[in-house]
């Protein structure tokens, strides 16, 4: 799989018309601060804990592509990210503008990646790199579905 094809899946689970139906930026497209933190049952994510999370991935499969050190995401932790943060600080719309910031940033690194570097496994993993930005445009149309679900179950 190439560059150029890797980028168009992972534009169309995130942000461009696709044949699936609502991609990961049109699922928050226009949600307020309130829908975004509400959560269906304790202990259960909602959807701004799911918009930090799929940054963070966004994130993550960048630094592993292109050798980046840990620790820049801005903030400590990794994974899932409490939202609201419980000691506030926390921010909707600027962890929407994280999000569409690491897609950016993830798309460039796959237009600049050469092909061998495609083809190469990530230190320590049995996936090619290929593999892995596959994996992120999959885990962007996951959580686009479970935000879908989280807004219809909040109605």
């Amino acid at each position: 799989m190439n560059a150029e094809h890797l980028v168009r899946l992972l534009d169309e689970a995130f942000d461009r018309r696709a044949w699936h139906g609502t991609n990961l930026r049109g699922s928050v497209r226009g949600l307020t601060e309130a829908e975004a933190s509400w959560r269906p049952a304790r202990g259960r994510h909602n959807i701004w804990e799911e918009v930090v999370h799929a940054a963070y991935w966004k994130y993550a499969a960048r630094r592993r592509l292109t050798g980046a050190k840990r620790g820049s995401f801005g903030e400590p932790g990794s994974n899932w990210f409490a939202r609201p943060s419980p000691g506030g600080g926390s921010d909707w719309r600027r962890d929407v503008a994280r999000l569409e910031e690491e897609h950016r940033l993830l798309r460039a690194a796959v237009e600049d990646a050469a092909a061998a570097l495609l083809g190469r496994c990530p230190a320590g993993k049995k996936y090619t790199n290929a593999d892995m930005i596959l994996g992120v445009a999959c885990h962007d149309v996951y959580h686009a579905g479970q935000i879908q679900f989280l807004k219809r179950l909040r109605r």
